[in-house]
């Protein structure tokens, strides 16, 4: 597990609909096991291992994360934003971020007042950046409505090896996509394998869909995080109990194949891996449930990383977490290849 490329990955800005710098480093790492590789009109970018082979299965991870977007530079050289994804303004008051303007990153702070740290609910309409500018017109010859802006938070190291920083939703999962695909190749799975980092999922899933109906998998298995129960203030049984270190987290709910969750706990089993689960009863709110409805129907399961404070301006995540996540997809896609050899049905009342 190469934890520099994620912490490149992480530290580079990719707000919903502008992911096009992080895709050049995805593509770029994907060269290293990649027999071809492929892009589309929506920007997502596609690593294949046995492009020649009759099954194909798709791995979506999003590599979008979630932010804001100028929408406004008033007389006083001030940017008025609206978001771009789930973001939580409140979280952002007083705090440090980066305007991405072209490949320039420009430094702001969301201003902070007393008003708005009693308001009881804080909105994106209330949530001003302050760049040190004195005038629209000093502010114009660095940023420009429609600049995207994100938290500015770096990786740091905690204990028991977690870490910390923006955008680990889905940072991670778009990295567990690319380093399963090359452990599934060197384990030698035949099948082709589609490691897909999907844009647009925080607000259209378009990257899935695209994905999804122009490579027409034989099936799909998102990756993507999940809500730890071990936070503060979390409810372990509405979904189910989900802790950090403790591994990746399979999914039962309406949308997500049987036969490919059987699958995928019995790899687990015989691989010594442990697994949780969540309930998902309706959409999973994932690319899954956009790669589910295309073509004729794509059967889709979905392996999820543990992840705290999910939708904040920083989040923690467990690079064990991480490796259990990329060996279970691994080896479940060496599994996988020769059942679809042997005529492996996804019906589940075959």
């Amino acid at each position: 597990m190469d934890r520099k490329f994620l912490k490149d990955l992480l530290e580079t800005p990719s707000v919903s609909g502008h992911e096009e710098g992080i895709q050049k480093k995805a593509l770029a790492f994907g060269k290293s096991f990649a027999e071809a590789q492929l892009t589309d009109p929506s920007g997502n970018a596609v690593s294949v291992v046995n492009p020649q082979a009759e099954h194909k299965v798709l791995l979506c991870g999003h590599i979008d994360e979630i932010g804001f977007v100028i929408t406004h530079i008033d007389s006083e050289g001030r940017l008025h934003v609206t978001n771009a994804g789930g973001v939580r303004p409140a979280l952002y008051l007083g705090s440090p971020v980066q305007i991405c303007h072209g490949e320039q990153i420009i430094n702001g702070v969301v201003a902070v007042s007393s008003g708005l740290l009693g308001k009881e609910k804080v909105e994106t309409s209330d949530l001003i950046v302050d760049i040190g500018a004195v005038s629209r017109e000093e502010a114009e010859q660095v940023v420009s409505v429609g600049d995207p802006i994100c938290a500015d938070a770096q990786v740091k190291e905690l204990l028991n090896d977690c870490f910390s920083c923006r955008a680990l939703d889905n940072r991670t999962g778009a990295f567990v996509v690319l380093e399963a695909a090359r452990r599934a190749a060197e384990l030698g799975a035949s099948a082709g394998i589609y490691a897909a980092t999907t844009v647009g999922e925080e607000t259209t899933k378009r990257g899935a869909y695209y994905a999804s109906s122009r490579i027409k998998p034989t099936c799909a298995l998102a990756v993507d995080v999940t809500w730890a129960s071990d936070a503060p203030g979390t409810d372990p049984f509405s979904t189910g109990e989900v802790k950090l270190g403790s591994g990746p987290v399979l999914c039962m709910g309406s949308a997500v194949n049987k036969k490919m969750n059987s699958l995928l706990k019995k790899t687990a089993e015989e691989t010594g891996i442990s697994v949780q689960w969540e309930i998902a009863t309706a959409r999973t709110g994932t690319d899954g449930d956009a790669v589910n409805l295309t073509c004729e129907g794509v059967p889709m399961a979905l392996v999820s990383i543990p992840l705290r404070y999910m939708h904040s301006s920083v989040e923690v995540g467990s690079w064990k977490d991480l490796q259990d996540c990329i060996e279970l997809i691994a080896q479940f896609l060496l599994r996988l290849s020769k059942e679809l050899e042997q005529g492996f049905s996804f019906c589940p009342i075959d």
